[in-house]
């Protein structure tokens, strides 16, 4: 018995090509993002390109100032059913260091001297939990909320579409526009393969 679907062609794959900002529309986002308590977070997505789950799993322990790198060593992610669950990043190439410009260096220490000053203000209230982005009690903040302020943010600003895991996109292209070689924006993002 013949199957008549073996003589048909199946169609040829569409890659939808991912939505992307200017560096226009960035300076516009920045701008509408300025007010948020999470405007550093937002920041440290565009000058790393670190996935949403890396940038809630970073600890202080992985930032090195001096070097002027940080370790993406783990993840943290809401599991349904669980709660927050901190991790290990997706792949091996996921577990990179990336190099940080001066104005993330910078970024990151205005970041430890606010957090100081929010753990003196919750007193016995903070946890010490050493993570980089918490609450004001010292909590990690969950990238699940994150993803939902930086969509009202957008769509207050009246910007065009673009999740938080589209700032990766527009952090390598800003990379490759400038001249960085495909290979180290494909390493600096954890990316297995340059395509």
């Amino acid at each position: 018995l013949r199957n008549p679907a073996q003589a048909a062609t199946p169609p040829r794959p569409v890659y939808k090509q991912p939505d992307m900002w200017d560096l226009a529309t960035l300076q516009k986002f920045r701008q509408a993002a300025s007010d948020s308590p999470n405007a550093d977070y937002f920041e440290l997505a565009i000058l790393t390109g670190m996935r949403r789950s890396e940038l809630s799993g970073l600890m202080w322990n992985a930032v090195n100032p001096v070097s002027g790198k940080v370790m993406v060593i783990k993840t943290l992610q809401r599991i349904y059913g669980k709660g927050l669950e901190l991790g290990q990043p997706k792949t091996p190439r996921s577990r990179r260091s990336i190099t940080l410009s001066k104005s993330a260096i910078s970024l990151l220490q205005s970041v430890r001297m606010r957090q100081i000053e929010q753990r003196l203000a919750a007193g016995p209230a903070w946890q010490e939990t050493g993570f980089v982005f918490t609450q004001l009690n010292g909590r990690p903040m969950d990238p699940d909320f994150l993803s939902h302020e930086f969509r009202k943010i957008v769509k207050s600003a009246n910007l065009p579409h673009l999740t938080l895991h589209g700032l990766r996109h527009a952090h390598a292209t800003f990379l490759l526009q400038k001249g960085t070689h495909a290979k180290i924006v494909s390493e600096r993002l954890g990316h297995s393969s340059i395509a």
